[in-house]
């Protein structure tokens, strides 16, 4: 059994917590208790979320412990906080921070030569207070050594995901994921960044097209077809789409494909020529010219480079 050791402080999102539901499902798939959580805060007692939610506390100490997590929602640290992490470092086989409580770790020295991520509102500002650290902020999560950062709260559930499938095996994350309706773990190296959240289409009919377009990237995917979905003139749709989006259906189109095919290059061993056909490129030259264009490098250095940062996690 995990013990794990949530460390909370006032005004925590309660997003945070939703880390523990992947660790509750874990327990639930296996019928046994793998992991045991154990809410800690400086004092002990109840802490208020910044919503008014109260979470009864135990007050830090040196009890054992095998995993430490800092809930969200927090960028600065207790003196007894700073020094209950200085000291866990030497104890616990890992230290989390999800969000801006990355700020925390940081300020106890943690991240000090570490690779690290927050939310990318704020990475820039980690890496600017504290210089010692290597912030990357369009990371999902990022491992070194035994400190793990994630980006926004919802990544928490990636991070949960990892340590699961680290520690009970890779069909039990998977569960878990299936359980809490998550499409899938994506891995740390995946952009934080959504096209379908950049389009932000304001109308059902819009969205219904983009969906549809991401579930079939393989297929041509020019206005006539997208049209069609849409139940609207080419012309019409068009001048809908740009309204609403704030682009042009092709650049959309390619955008998507770009973002499906990066993903593929960094979580698959597929052939760039499997990937460019699966995602509509047509073929490897023309995906490589779109990679270019987007990334400033191609699909190979692209991989090469998560492939390195693979390792180096490991």
């Amino acid at each position: 059994m995990l013990r794990i050791g949530f460390l909370l402080h006032p005004g925590f999102s309660p997003m945070g917590l939703a880390m523990l539901a992947a660790f509750d499902t874990a327990n639930r798939q296996l019928g046994r208790q793998a992991y045991k959580p154990i809410m800690l805060s400086g004092t002990g007692g109840l802490v208020q979320s910044g919503m008014g939610l109260s979470v009864e506390t135990e007050a830090l100490s040196r009890r054992h412990l095998d995993i430490v997590i800092i809930g969200g929602g927090v960028e600065a640290g207790t003196p007894a906080t700073i020094a209950f992490l200085q000291h866990a470092v030497r104890r616990v086989s890992r230290i989390a921070a999800t969000c801006t409580a990355a700020f925390v770790l940081a300020e106890a020295g943690l991240l000090d030569g570490r690779r690290a991520t927050t939310h990318w509102a704020r990475a820039r500002e980690l890496q600017r207070r504290y210089p010692k650290a290597k912030i990357e902020e369009d990371r999902i999560f990022i491992e070194d050594g035994p400190i793990w950062t994630s980006a926004g709260m919802t990544a928490g559930l990636d991070l949960a995901l990892a340590f699961i499938e680290r520690d009970l095996g890779a069909d039990v994350a998977r569960a878990v994921s299936r359980t809490l309706v998550m499409y899938h773990r994506r891995s740390g190296g995946q952009s934080q960044f959504s096209t379908l959240l950049e389009l932000e289409p304001k109308s059902d009919r819009m969205q219904k097209v983009l969906t549809y377009a991401r579930r079939h990237l393989s297929n041509r995917l020019d206005v006539e077809e997208l049209a069609g979905v849409a139940a609207l003139g080419a012309r019409q749709f068009n001048r809908v789409f740009i309204r609403e989006t704030g682009q042009s259906p092709a650049k959309a189109i390619e955008n998507l494909r770009l973002e499906a095919a990066r993903a593929l290059m960094e979580d698959t061993d597929q052939t760039i020529d499997s990937i460019a056909l699966q995602t509509g490129f047509a073929d490897r030259d023309r995906m490589r010219r779109a990679f270019l264009r987007a990334f400033g490098q191609p699909p190979q250095t692209i991989r090469r480079a998560n492939r390195a940062s693979f390792a180096e996690e490991l």
